[in-house]
C-alpha cells in the first residue's frame, strides 16, 4: 500500500485569549491514485487540516510524513520548495493576484522554479487552453466571472504538475453550475500518481470521492474507508 501522505497524532491548537484546540490528535493514510473529501460543519477543522497539510501552517503536535519524507515544521525554506513541487493548492477565494492578468498569475509559479520565463508562459498557456479560457488569457481577475477565476486557479494550482491537489470549499462561491463544471474538471484530474484531497459542504461532490472524511469538533468522527 502506498500511502502518499501520513498525518499521526495531528493536532492544533492557537493561543489567544485563551488557549483554543482545532485539531485533536488525528491520524490518517492518504494513498496516490484516490479522490478524498472532507465535510463537517464550520469549525470543525477541514480548512485547518488542508493549511497543515499543505505545509502553509505548522502543528502544535504530531507528524506529517509526504513521500516517507517526514516534514520538519520550522524549515520554511524546505517546506516551501516541497509545497512548489509537489503541492498544488486551490482556495474558496482563489487568492489571484488582482494587478495580474490571468496568463500572469497560472506561469508565475512556474517561473519561480524553472526560471525560464517562456517555458513557464506556454506551459500556462496551455493549460489556460485545457481548461477552455484561451480567449481571456490578458483578462485580470476582476475582469472574468467567478467560475472564469476559479478555473484560472486551478490552472495555477496546475501548472508544477502536482502529486497533491488540497482544495479548500474550491465551489462555496459558486452557483450550482459553475460548481459541477469546477468538479468535473477536479476529478478529472485523477490519476494514479496524484492525491487529490478537497473540504466541501456539498454532500453530493463529497459522495463522488473514493473516500469521505466526515470531521466533527476537530476529529474525525467517520469515513468510509479503514484509517
Amino acid at each position: 500500500m502506498n500511502n502518499y501522505i501520513k498525518i499521526k497524532n495531528l493536532s492544533k491548537k492557537y493561543e489567544k485569549n485563551k488557549s483554543i484546540k482545532v485539531l485533536n490528535d488525528i491520524s490518517f493514510n492518504f494513498e496516490s491514485g484516490k479522490i478524498y473529501s472532507i465535510v463537517g460543519p464550520s469549525g470543525s477543522g477541514k480548512s485547518t487540516l488542508l493549511n497543515l497539510m499543505s505545509l502553509i501552517d505548522k502543528p502544535t503536535k504530531g507528524s506529517i510524513e509526504i513521500s516517507s519524507n517526514k516534514i520538519k515544521s520550522n524549515n520554511k525554506v524546505e517546506n516551501d520548495l516541497i509545497r512548489a513541487r509537489k503541492i498544488g493548492i486551490i482556495y474558496q477565494d482563489k487568492n489571484l493576484l488582482s494587478d495580474f492578468t490571468a496568463l500572469e498569475n497560472v506561469y508565475l509559479p512556474n517561473l519561480l522554479i524553472s526560471k525560464e520565463k517562456q517555458k513557464s508562459m506556454e506551459l500556462a498557456k496551455k493549460l489556460i487552453k485545457n481548461l477552455g479560457m484561451s480567449a481571456r488569457v490578458n483578462h485580470f481577475p476582476n475582469e472574468l466571472s467567478g467560475g472564469e477565476n476559479q478555473r484560472i486557479a486551478i490552472a495555477r494550482a496546475l501548472i508544477n504538475n502536482p502529486d497533491i491537489i488540497l482544495a479548500d470549499e474550491p465551489t462555496g462561491s459558486l452557483d450550482s453550475d459553475n460548481a459541477k463544471i469546477i468538479f468535473k474538471i477536479l476529478f478529472n484530474l485523477k490519476n494514479k500518481n496524484r492525491i487529490i484531497i478537497f473540504a466541501t459542504h456539498n454532500r453530493y461532490f463529497a459522495n463522488m470521492a473514493d473516500c469521505k472524511i466526515t470531521m466533527n469538533n476537530g476529529n474525525i468522527a467517520f469515513t468510509n474507508a479503514p484509517i
